[in-house]
């Protein structure tokens, strides 16, 4: 095909691609997909928000103590009787010893490593139960939305910690995978009305529609189409339950319905408290394992502020842009008459 020029010439004309318009031109030539796009923001929104990098920093920190607890603090440190009793601060002691020739500074590491299953444990379990159970009753609805909601509010108007109390209670003594399984199972209602929520704003979606017409079964379209579109909510979620695991799990540690042979915050707290550590001068028995449960949950409440930003712009801060253009200099009024009468003279 040729295209006419008014000088009466012709030339050809120039083909054009159309892969070449794409959103992601120039770069591999595809559109990313929803979820890749919803990391992408939320990495910048990490970067972005002073708070999120403090959060970040922070859970980095007890990732890695917990990771190499057998590093920091070599020997055991649930073992009584292995140091003098009350020992203040020292090289060999950063923390100083309990009342029960323990090793303060030990403990504190490696108790970090339980609560830290504990908290990705029961994030990740309750955040999967309630996507499936939220999007598949706000996709299917129906009688499926019916029986599914119910469950969800049912679990959702009972008192939770009196819960726990009661289940604990029959389950003294156990360990992190029996504390997992019981807080996952009370803990993924919350989570469940939300993304039930989010899945009914997007049901009359037109990529959606154009999912049903292809003939797509259900379970396509949620696991596809329609989880991917909320990966941030999804990773707010999943930081929410990681929150209420950390407290709930040393809360119930504290109050003897844990593993007493487990070195973990919640039991140092409690072992302190047995021990009358504030009587005795021994306050950082209780002050250091409680800033480090203070310190991970700011850890988990920091990170979620910016995956609160990027699902809800209304929260984005406003920026300031500073426009660097140089002042304008103007003439005086006298010179500017000076100038008008010489032109007109």
């Amino acid at each position: 095909m040729a295209m006419i020029i008014p000088g009466g010439t012709t030339e050809p004309a120039i083909p054009i691609e159309l892969t070449d318009l794409g959103p992601s031109a120039g770069k591999s030539g595809r559109s990313r997909s929803p979820a890749l796009r919803a990391l992408a923001r939320m990495g910048k929104a990490i970067r972005s928000n002073r708070k999120a990098s403090w959060g970040a920093g922070l859970l980095i920190l007890f990732i890695l103590i917990g990771v190499f607890a057998g590093v920091i603090a070599p020997g055991y440190p649930n073992q009584t009787g292995q140091f003098r009793t009350g020992l203040g601060l020292s090289w060999h002691h950063l923390l100083g010893t309990n009342g029960l020739g323990e090793d303060l500074f030990s403990q504190v590491i490696w108790g970090a490593r339980p609560v830290l299953e504990i908290a990705f444990g029961v994030g990740l379990a309750s955040t999967a139960i309630a996507v499936l159970i939220g999007v598949a009753a706000a996709y299917l609805g129906g009688l499926w939305d019916a029986v599914l909601s119910l469950g969800t509010d049912i679990l959702l108007v009972i008192p939770l910690f009196p819960l726990l109390i009661v289940i604990a209670t029959y389950l003294n003594g156990a360990g992190t995978g029996v504390m997992i399984a019981v807080l996952t199972l009370t803990g993924w209602s919350f989570t469940a009305r939300q993304l039930r929520s989010q899945a009914l704003s997007l049901r009359k979606r037109d990529f959606l529609e154009a999912a049903r017409v292809r003939g797509e079964r259900p379970i396509y379209i949620i696991v596809v189409e329609i989880i991917p579109t909320m990966t941030s909510l999804l990773v707010a979620s999943f930081l929410t339950n990681a929150l209420y695991a950390v407290l709930f799990s040393s809360s119930l540690q504290f109050i003897g319905l844990g593993d007493p042979n487990q070195v973990s915050w919640g039991t140092m707290l409690k072992a302190a408290e047995n021990n009358e550590a504030f009587q005795t001068g021994q306050s950082l028995w209780i002050i250091a394992p409680g800033l480090c449960i203070v310190a991970l949950g700011a850890a988990f409440a920091l990170l979620n502020y910016a995956f609160d930003e990027v699902g809800n712009p209304a929260l984005r801060p406003l920026r300031r842009q500073t426009l660097k253009q140089a002042p304008r200099r103007q003439k005086p009024a006298r010179a500017l008459r000076r100038t008008s009468a010489q032109q007109i003279g």
